[in-house]
């Protein structure tokens, strides 16, 4: 199935509230269609909750499934489990191209893939960001580009299970 991993900092905000959204795009979409979303920090201690104001804005927002949420540390064995990764920030784009260079032709800024210019999500834990309109700017993100966010993923899943299969 293809698969989307959703990247920010500390993975207690805007990767979860992103894949979140993501999972609401699909589901009135293609209903049957399964597609595995998740979400990880770059910097980020694993086990917590997701922040009490990004279930705040989740709910006020519509989006289901954050109450579970725990935070986890973006590592090697989890960036393979995933045909698209979707960054927030250019820092995290080249922090994890750094550390793990075989990612780099399937990582991607989210602002990129849907709005063709690359800039980051501001993070609402930095001074001068509003939490809502991070979380708005997001939902907006997914659910302009959401398509193309699909369909990119379901091209690189089609070209890693055909190099699976070229390996065996």
């Amino acid at each position: 199935m293809p698969s989307i991993l959703f990247v920010c900092t500390a993975n207690q905000f805007r990767s979860p509230i992103a894949a979140a959204c993501l999972i609401d795009f699909i589901h009135p979409e293609n209903p049957l269609e399964k597609w595995r979303v998740e979400s990880a920090g770059t910097w980020t201690k694993p086990g917590l909750p997701t922040s009490p104001l990004a279930l705040k804005i989740a709910h006020r927002l519509g989006l289901r499934g954050l109450e579970g949420h725990i935070t986890r540390q973006v590592t090697q064995e989890l960036l393979d489990q995933f045909d698209l990764i979707l960054v927030m920030e250019t820092g995290h784009l080249e922090a994890i191209a750094s550390e793990f260079p075989n990612v780099v032709g399937r990582m991607m800024l989210l602002s990129e893939i849907v709005d063709g210019a690359p800039y980051s999500i501001l993070d609402p834990a930095d001074q001068g960001s509003d939490p809502d309109d991070v979380a708005s700017e997001l939902q907006m993100l997914i659910q302009k580009g959401g398509s193309k966010i699909l369909d990119l993923a379901k091209t690189f899943h089609r070209a890693r299970c055909a190099l699976d299969e070229g390996d065996s």
